[in-house]
């Protein structure tokens, strides 16, 4: 009986610490200006100490001027995907045009509360322009709360990137940045290279993120898609 216990009952206790998620690690960056939006992401996808594959592209593209970027389970993130990709075309029989940014913004935000009960593990930035042209950037919980904002960070890597970011574009007053319009004040190109700065030095500190560097610009011209290789910036 003694040996029942010391070794039945830790292999039993160790059975019922299943968990229907997972934790891909990752990293997503999104930034707002007055008339651009940055969104970036890593490339790495992993599950514990073992890398799946260092080529995961984490942004997905929902309309002409919205993408989303998400960390968290990458199945469930394909879940949600899916479902807001049929979601949107029906919107688009029903009205002949494509939902604008903040309406996919509630739509995903809608989305996720549904689903509170059994949430999707994935942690989300929306970013694009809104019907003014201006950029619009709207972070998330898993649970459907979500905010407009100037700049957003989400995954493994975001406790080293907010910091840095605050540092950067926290405005010294919340009256120079109000929420209706939150931007930031840096220029297209000064943006993008906050965003692999920002990129660099999570790399360099959170095994969960690294590899290469996904990075979309929306402005009035239309999308332009760059990647980047984390450890020297250079285009592959």
């Amino acid at each position: 009986f003694s040996l029942l216990c010391v070794f039945h009952f830790p292999f039993a206790h160790h059975d019922a610490n299943w968990s229907p998620y997972d934790d891909n690690g990752g990293s997503c960056v999104a930034i707002a200006g007055a008339d651009y939006c940055v969104i970036a992401a890593d490339t790495r996808m992993s599950t514990g100490l073992t890398i799946l594959t260092k080529r995961y592209f984490k942004t997905y593209t929902l309309a002409e001027n919205c993408l989303m970027a998400s960390t968290g389970f990458q199945a469930d993130v394909q879940a949600l995907q899916k479902v807001l990709e049929s979601r949107h075309l029906i919107y688009q029989h029903q009205h002949n045009k494509q939902m604008s940014c903040p309406a996919m913004a509630q739509l995903l935000s809608n989305t996720l509360y549904y689903k509170r009960f059994f949430p999707y593990y994935a942690f989300n930035i929306l970013g694009g322009l809104d019907n003014e042209g201006k950029g619009c950037v709207f972070t998330y919980d898993a649970v459907g709360s979500y905010e407009r904002v100037g700049y957003s960070s989400q995954g493994s890597g975001s406790k080293l990137i907010i910091p840095f970011l605050d540092n950067q574009l926290k405005s010294p007053s919340p009256l120079l940045l109000p929420v209706k319009d939150a931007v930031t004040p840096l220029s297209e190109k000064e943006a993008i290279n906050l965003v692999k700065i920002a990129f660099k030095s999570a790399a360099e500190r959170d095994i969960y993120t690294g590899d290469l560097l996904d990075i979309f610009i929306l402005n009035a011209r239309g999308v332009i898609h760059e990647v980047s290789d984390l450890k020297g910036c250079e285009h592959v």
